[in-house]
């Protein structure tokens, strides 16, 4: 991935959480590993002409283990498949979790982050594209 200072939502730019990074080891015959990374991430998309806010991770198999955030983006550049959404605030209707707590939570962040777009929420590190 590459970090850009400017915000261009054409760009398809993610802000993550950089405190956030997540792996689990995959073992293999032979004594090959590779490495299951997760970062917070939060983005801004637009939906049918709506901007949306959305809140969820970026993901990637490494083969080598990431000694931080930075490392895991500088290496991470497949983005075929975008950020895995969590949930997501138009300003109107919530889509994503089910769990009340974890819609507070969710809410708690996209609802600020959509009132103040293309702000960078607190805590989370951006622009970053693949």
């Amino acid at each position: 991935m590459i970090r850009e200072d400017r915000f261009l939502i054409s760009n398809r730019p993610y802000a993550v959480d950089l405190s956030s990074l997540r792996t689990s080891t995959n073992e293999y015959e032979g004594g090959r590993k590779s490495y299951n990374c997760y970062l917070d991430a939060v983005w801004y998309r637009r939906r049918k002409g709506t901007t949306i806010a959305c809140i969820g991770t970026l993901w990637d198999i490494q083969s080598e283990h990431p000694a931080n955030a930075a490392e895991f983006l500088i290496r991470h550049d497949d983005g075929r498949y975008g950020g895995d959404c969590k949930g997501r605030w138009d300003g109107d209707t919530y889509w994503g979790a089910g769990a009340p707590s974890v819609i507070e939570r969710h809410l708690a962040l996209l609802r600020p982050m959509l009132a103040n777009y293309p702000a960078i929420p607190d805590g989370y590190d951006g622009w970053w594209r693949f």
